[in-house]
């Protein structure tokens, strides 16, 4: 069963990081992914920008709008994405756990589903 583990950390956390701590905390997610990778559980994995340069889509009223980032109001942003299969909520958890940002972040463990569906329902 696909899950994304969604990394989901502060907004300006990356500039509380020098450059050479930036880079070795990103090399232990490539490690990480890697890992997956050879277990045959990682299905795809992508490390996004800031949401300096994000911008926030609606369509409403047949109007578009568009907000141009970063969100002052936002309290965490979507730092990156491992896209797995897995056998269990509990596999996609546990593996939650071993990801590196866990240390500095929140992993957010979410199934895959079609939109109709609600697991709390």
């Amino acid at each position: 069963m696909p899950y994304m583990l969604l990394i989901m950390e502060p907004p300006g956390q990356r500039r509380t990081r020098n450059e050479s701590e930036g880079r070795a905390a990103y090399e232990r997610m490539v490690d990480f992914g890697r890992s997956l990778k050879e277990r045959g559980l990682l299905l795809a994995s992508e490390s996004l920008q800031s949401q300096a340069g994000a911008a926030r889509v609606a369509v409403r009223g047949g109007r578009r709008e568009v907000l141009d980032g970063p969100f002052a109001e936002a309290k965490e942003m979507v730092g990156g994405f491992f896209l797995l299969d897995c056998d269990s909520r509990e596999q996609a958890i546990a593996l939650a756990a071993e990801c590196p940002a866990a240390e500095w972040c929140t992993v957010e463990v979410r199934a895959l589903a079609p939109c109709y569906e609600d697991a709390a329902a």
